[in-house]
């Protein structure tokens, strides 16, 4: 997905505040589910994924009026959580790295991953 960075992106300087990556890497992953008619809750269910960690490394920075690609990809899966890894390239360049476990809950509880939903970060 590729991303302008804005003025509300960033400090008077014009850099891009370090929040605002995980904040990409969000609409990322917001998205793909949109695109493919699919939600990342159920609503009144209080079902959906959850960020159980993140793990970030700032590389280089990104500036107002960048145009950035975010690029997601499942690492590992496991029962109830998978690691995806999320990558921010500026020119192909790559200028941000984040793995997050996300975390499927059914009903407010720990459930089995849904396959229709991994298979939009599978590469």
């Amino acid at each position: 997905m590729k991303i302008r960075v804005y003025f509300e992106d960033t400090d008077i300087g014009g850099i891009v505040y370090h929040s605002k990556y995980i904040n990409f890497c969000e609409r990322a992953r917001s998205e793909v589910l949109f695109k493919n008619g699919l939600s990342p809750y159920e609503k009144d269910s209080r079902s959906g994924y959850i960020v159980k960690s993140i793990n970030c490394n700032f590389l280089k920075m990104a500036t107002l009026g960048d145009i950035l690609e975010v690029k997601s990809k499942i690492i590992s899966k496991k029962k109830v959580s998978f690691l995806l890894e999320q990558l921010i390239y500026k020119e192909d360049e790559l200028i941000f790295k984040m793995d997050i476990t996300l975390v499927y809950l059914k009903n407010g509880k720990p459930s089995r991953l849904e396959e229709k939903f991994l298979k939009l970060f599978e590469n």
